[in-house]
């Protein structure tokens, strides 16, 4: 049985953080280990205690969106929910360090003590733990990818980049948001933006931003072009939310349905803004992304692509593309071609 592209994504998340920090315990554990301690058994010790400790933690932070009580967690004011984590931190600390101590005790012949090593223990794994904290809520705050841009200083200079562009926009929002009221309205949205998130992972992209109903999705072009997951996505999105379907049903009453609209081209990325900073695509494309996703709404049609970028991809198995006639764009000498897809055996 083959795993799913976000499975693969978790297990290598997972594999890293698992190395990370074997090996940040085994150097630490070589830091603090007593005069008489065999050099190389207070490094292993600190390996097998970053694996008893940091298993819990990482599969935690992998599924909590998962788990419907630890999404209601994140309901909570921040400071509160980050409070909480490090709460749970801490037990899983003092609990790993407590087992490692069992564990390993044939070995190191250690009493079960605390002592000064177990104290400077907790101080480190709890330091770890505040970081971490810290680090994952600001990616999940920006997303890890404009957090990595921004640490990285990728984008301090504006540049030139070749992307594509996936636009998703609710159908009917206002009546749903009439029908079900502002509050109840936010978690379906929030729900909805979760099986488009789901479908990005799957397709290998990245989450752009989210505007009122609409979630803008983004490859490199290199990416997107290289195995056509971009026009696969909207389908994939879909197929979450019939998945998801009785659970919508049960909710709000209905399974939210979507139009949407492909475009790829350059564009300049860089960071923006003063007193809050992102990183922001600026050009032609996306405009033309978006006058797609307004001809959607005009042609009746729920997934529209450009011409350029059919013509630069190949349909994945399942999807056909029905050519459609040109669209005039403002600003552009040449009307652009663009085509409508649909799953195969779907009716329009």
């Amino acid at each position: 049985m083959s795993l799913s592209r976000r499975a693969r994504r978790d297990w290598r998340i997972f594999f890293w953080v698992s190395l990370a920090a074997a090996v940040v315990s085994a150097y630490f554990g070589y830091l603090v280990r007593r005069p008489d301690t065999i050099p190389m058994m207070a490094p292993f010790v600190g390996v097998v205690t970053s694996l008893i400790i940091a298993t819990p933690i990482t599969l935690f932070e992998l599924h909590n969106e998962r788990i419907a009580f630890l999404r209601r967690l994140r309901r909570l004011p921040l400071v509160v929910y980050f409070g909480i984590k490090v709460v749970f931190y801490l037990v899983v600390i003092v609990g790993g360090l407590l087992l490692s101590r069992v564990v390993t005790s044939p070995i190191t012949h250690d009493p079960l003590s605390i002592d000064t090593t177990f104290r400077s223990s907790i101080v480190f794994a709890t330091i770890m733990s505040v970081v971490a904290n810290v680090v994952i809520e600001m990616g999940r705050l920006l997303g890890f990818g404009t957090l990595r841009s921004l640490l990285t200083g990728r984008y301090v200079q504006p540049k030139r980049e070749e992307r594509a562009f996936l636009l998703i926009d609710m159908k009917d929002s206002t009546g749903m948001a009439e029908r079900l009221g502002a509050v109840r309205f936010h978690e379906l949205l929030n729900d909805f933006f979760r099986d488009i998130a789901d479908a990005a992972l799957e397709c290998d992209a990245e989450i752009h931003k989210y505007v009122g109903d609409e979630a803008i999705l983004t490859w490199p072009s290199a990416r997107a072009l290289g195995d056509s997951d971009c026009l696969a996505c909207p389908f994939v999105a879909r197929d979450f939310m019939e998945a998801n379907r009785q659970s919508y049903v049960n909710r709000f009453g209905a399974v939210p349905e979507f139009r949407a609209a492909l475009h790829c081209g350059e564009i300049v990325a860089g960071e923006i803004g003063a007193v809050r900073h992102e990183i922001a695509y600026v050009g032609d494309t996306l405009n033309v992304t978006a006058r797609l996703l307004d001809a959607a709404k005009t042609t009746g049609r729920d997934v529209l692509v450009s011409a350029d970028l059919l013509e630069r991809s190949v349909l994945p198995s399942g999807i056909k593309a029905e050519p459609l006639p040109t669209l005039t764009v403002r600003g552009r000498a040449a009307p652009l071609g663009i085509a409508a897809l649909q799953q195969v055996g779907a009716s329009s």
